[in-house]
């Protein structure tokens, strides 16, 4: 429904253009600065002398390791129900446990070294790698929290000089310590009865990018302003918590064949630099902001901007790393999260102590609703999503690979609740209302599942699943068919289990 809005409203905008492009400004332009400060003044730079040398060092240096081990893969994205690999290379590093969902895609942390996790890396240089990423995570999140207390946008009756550490001390301690993340990130002094200020800035992750604009075939031009090619479109950042900081190293690989242009007539952005656009969202008035991004570059997006603002990353002409940090929401999308929810619908399976024999507590409508809800979000939402993007992740660590087992075996177990739901309600014992109820909503569940797993399969199969690399193409797991002797309680196409449901509903009414 969101997606549509945006749809829409893009429509209505270009419509409105038409074939006129908005205003845009660079720091070539005299009213720049001033533009940044009046419209855009919740973004933050920060130029790559004020930022620690052994930082720098430490972090360009993993991004080479990665890309070295080849571990930057180009997303399968869903978009109006179409599959599209992202022009962008990427990987997800961050908290043991945490995803990070965009463009209906799930993508898996590959963890960096927290303390108190046993992780195996593949190698001792991607330990160093995540480490490095870890520690960079430490110091951009004292950098947020030092730009929301110099600009008051926090709840807190008093900030005392403690709260603002000294950049270069905090960095050196960092470094020192063998601390988890929480541990490195709770240095910074925060008042007691200003939680939000942490909460907003204690990033638990970071979405790694990688182009190389002069290998890709076609890149995107940017639709309003006429800005040049595009690297990634205008967007908000999705699936963090509200009003969280956005903080991004860029690092741009420039050398001595790509220049900045020296032409004193040039208009708008230079092409040969990469550049981040802002625009106020869906605004015609305001013009938009092109600033230059070089070799270990800061820029931080504070309180709201992601929300009342869009940016997209305009392409220069050498490849490009970034790291953006990010607060993602983890009300839904961590391990432990939907480990519990596993727990929470297997407390409605029991075994007869003389049997052994499989039954359910309770047919109650709400709970057979929410069990089989749970059902689906770990099929769909995590173990479908997991395996769509092949053995992506075994290049850096095999952690995730436990997990994925421990859901699975728990997934097994819902299948076994839904065939058990499915011979209670064959029977005619129950009160006809409540039996009525229950059939209805689990009807609909068994129908969601059907038409997710139609989609999952199809996607596994299509054009540009098949274009990738071997280790990365989509499996379409978990799948079975009636001929596996995998002891499956239920077939995986359902058509007929749910042609039985509506026939039982038919009867009943």
């Amino acid at each position: 429904m969101l997606s549509q809005q945006i749809r829409t409203k893009k429509k209505k905008l270009l419509e409105e253009l038409g074939e006129n492009r908005l205003p845009y400004l660079t720091p070539a332009d005299a009213d720049f600065h001033q533009l940044w400060k009046t419209k855009y003044s919740k973004l933050i730079f920060r130029k790559s002398d004020t930022v620690p040398a052994e930082l720098h060092q430490m972090v360009q240096e993993s991004f080479l390791t990665l890309r070295e081990h080849n571990c930057f893969f180009q997303d399968l994205v869903r978009i109006k129900e179409k599959d599209f690999l992202t022009p962008v290379s990427r990987i997800l590093i961050g908290n043991p446990g945490c995803t990070y969902k965009y463009l209906n895609t799930r993508l898996f942390t590959v963890p960096w070294p927290a303390e108190g996790y046993d992780i195996k890396y593949c190698s001792p240089q991607m330990h160093d790698a995540c480490k490095a990423l870890m520690r960079l995570n430490d110091y951009l999140h004292i950098e947020a929290v030092k730009a929301l207390q110099g600009q008051n946008l926090f709840e807190t009756k008093e900030i005392k000089d403690t709260t603002v550490i000294d950049r270069e001390q905090s960095f050196a301690t960092s470094l020192t310590e063998e601390g988890s993340v929480s541990k490195d990130q709770s240095s910074v002094c925060v008042p007691e009865d200003d939680r939000s200020l942490k909460n907003r800035t204690s990033y638990n992750l970071t979405l790694l990018n990688y182009m190389d604009p002069l290998q890709m075939l076609y890149l995107k031009q940017e639709p309003y302003f006429g800005m040049g090619n595009m690297a990634v479109s205008w967007h908000h950042d999705e699936s963090l918590v509200e009003r969280s900081t956005v903080a991004v190293y860029s690092y741009s690989c420039e050398d001595s064949a790509v220049q900045e242009s020296s032409e004193q007539g040039l208009k708008g952005r230079d092409p040969a630099v990469w550049h981040v656009g802002l625009k106020v969202a869906w605004d015609i008035e305001t013009p938009g902001l092109a600033v230059p991004l070089h070799q270990g570059d800061i820029y931080l997006m504070l309180d709201d901007l992601n929300m009342t603002h869009q940016h997209c990353v305009l392409a220069g002409l050498s490849p490009r790393f970034s790291s953006t940090h990010r607060v993602a929401d983890s009300s839904r999308g961590t391990l432990e999260y939907i480990l519990g929810q596993c727990e929470l619908a297997l407390q409605n399976l029991q075994t007869d102590s003389d049997s052994a024999a499989w039954s359910l507590k309770s047919l109650e409508a709400a709970v057979v609703k929410q069990v089989e809800e749970i059902h689906n979000e770990v099929e769909f939402e995590w173990l479908r999503q997991f395996w769509f993007q092949g053995k992506r992740y075994l290049k850096c660590t095999d952690w995730w690979l436990k997990p994925m087992a421990k859901l699975e075996e728990f997934w097994r177990k819902l299948e076994i609740m839904t065939s058990l739901v499915l011979s209670e309600v064959r029977k005619e014992q129950q009160i006809e209302e409540q039996r009525n109820e229950t059939i209805s909503c689990f009807l609909l569940l068994l129908k969601e599942r059907q038409k997710l797993r139609k989609e999952w399969t199809a996607r596994c199969q299509s054009d540009a699943a098949e274009s990738l690399p071997e280790d990365q193409k989509p499996e379409c797991h978990p799948f079975w068919t009636d001929d596996d002797e995998c002891s499956m309680p239920l077939p995986y196409d359902l058509e007929e289990v749910i042609a039985y449901l509506q026939n039982l509903v038919q009867w009943i009414e």
